[in-house]
Order: structure tokens, then sequence, then C-alpha cells
């Protein structure tokens, strides 16, 4: 009897410990730590416009004047009204074509043959190289800023739901057809949900593809939007409101990719809630 209380005594003394280093330090949360990058990066940024490492970089509080001005007369906001409707409308489109299209070729062999290396070459190839050409057959319009957007975001879409269809749990197909499952049954019940995280990572690795397109579009087609603001005060050497910009549209894309992974970990992945 005393050598199992000296030993239950001994495991929670050792036990104690343990909880302790997992609860970690107040400064050691994720939350901490990606403030204090960010607040390291402005510092670095502001060392570096004083310094100046160009004449054309600003400080980092000479770019959030700028932004605030930017905000405060509304060309700003007019710009992401023109900017974000082909972004909207491309990131649409190609979710439902890719998600179809991924469909496809994950559950028919021949799909697999003819669509798939067209979507890799086109992943792999340098996109901004096509849109001269969408330039030239659809004119400088909202249709080729949305085509340039789907350019980008298509294939993306596309290959990871053909590689969730296609790796899709065994088990789970196998269990269907014990039940009589018809082949309509099998896709609605069985491959699509158990795709879906993966699918919806997916559309989020689109919608930042997406931006990309879009940018791309608004600088090498038409100046318009985010692109015509960046243009016009870059031509008049106003570097502070060219970088609040660009610091603009970089924010709001990590905004956008960020609000999309918390609904992914939420309602896809909800083991990794914890990590």
């Amino acid at each position: 009897m005393a050598l199992s209380i000296r030993t239950d005594g001994e495991a929670a003394g050792l036990a104690a410990p343990s909880s302790r280093g997992t609860t970690g330090a107040w400064w050691e949360e994720p939350v901490v730590l990606r403030l204090v990058s960010i607040a390291a990066f402005a510092a670095i940024w502001e060392v570096a416009g004083r310094i100046p490492v160009s004449f054309a970089f600003p400080t980092f509080s000479d770019t959030m004047v700028a932004f605030f001005g930017l905000l405060a007369d509304g060309s700003l906001a007019s710009a992401y009204l023109s900017t974000l409707q082909p972004l909207v409308l491309g990131v649409v489109l190609s979710a439902f074509l890719g998600v179809g299209l991924g469909t496809i070729c994950g559950l028919w062999r021949t799909g697999e043959w003819l669509l798939i290396p067209v979507f890799i070459v086109l992943q792999a190839a340098p996109v901004a190289a096509f849109i001269p050409m969408v330039t030239f057959v659809y004119g400088i319009g909202m249709t080729a800023k949305t085509l340039a957007v789907i350019i980008l975001a298509l294939p993306v879409i596309v290959l990871n739901t053909y590689k969730a269809v296609r790796n899709v749990n065994q088990s789970l197909l196998v269990m269907c057809r014990s039940f009589m499952g018809t082949p309509w049954q099998t896709v609605a019940k069985i491959i699509l949900p158990d795709a879906s995280p993966v699918i919806f990572a997916g559309l989020r690795l689109g919608v930042a593809a997406g931006f990309v397109g879009v940018v791309l579009a608004e600088l090498l087609i038409t100046p318009t939007g985010i692109g015509d603001l960046i243009t016009f005060h870059r031509s008049r050497a106003d570097y502070a409101e060219m970088y609040a910009t660009i610091a603009s549209i970089i924010a709001l894309s990590t905004l956008t990719l960020v609000f999309l992974q918390w609904v992914e970990v939420r309602v896809f992945r909800p083991e990794s809630r914890g990590a």
C-alpha cells in the first residue's frame, strides 16, 4: 500500500510540470506572436524608409497617412468598387466550373486524360503572357478582366477538386456499394462530402489566385480601379499613396484568406480547431 501511495504521488508530481508546460506563457500565444510580427515588420519598414533605401521608398508612417487620406477622399473606395466586380464574378464562375470539371475528371478516366493536362499547363504557364492575347480578343472591358481572373483561379480549383475526388476513402465507397447505393447517391452522399475539405482548400487558393489575376488585368489591360490608382500615383511620384494602395490590396487579400481558412477549419476540419 505504501508503495502504491508513493507511486501515485510521483505520478502526480510528474504530471503537474507537464500541464504547466503545455499552458504556455501569454507571450507565446499565436495572436501575440502575430501582432509582434506585424509590429516588427512596420518598424523595419519605418527604418528602411528613413535611411532611405531609395528615394521612392516612403516610411511606414507616411504610407499610413496616405492610406487614410485615400480613404477620406473616397478614391480608394471607388477604386475597390471597380476592382471587386471582375474579381467576384471571375471567382464565382471559377468555383462552379472548377468544382464541376474537377469532379468529372476525378470520376471519369477519359475526362482526366482530356482535361487535366490542359489545366496543369495553365497552372505552370506564365499567365501574364496570356493577358495581351485576351485583350486582343475581348477588348479592354469587364469580359477581359473576368477572363484574366478565371485563367488564374480555375486551374487551381480544378486540380484540387480532381485530387480530392480521386483520393476519397475507399472504405466509404465499399460501404455505399454494400448498401446498394446508386451512382448519384455515391457522388452526393459519399464522394463530395468526403472530398469537401480539400475542395474548399482549393477554392481558398483560387481566391488568392483571383486577386493576382485582377491586379494583373488592371495593370496590363487598362488602368482602372486599384491598377489605376497605382499607375496614377506612380506617374506623379506620389510614392506614399502608391505604396498605400498596394498595401491595401495585400491586406484585403490576406484578410479574405484568413477568413476563408477560419471557415475551413470550423466547418470542414473540426479536428484542427485546437491547432
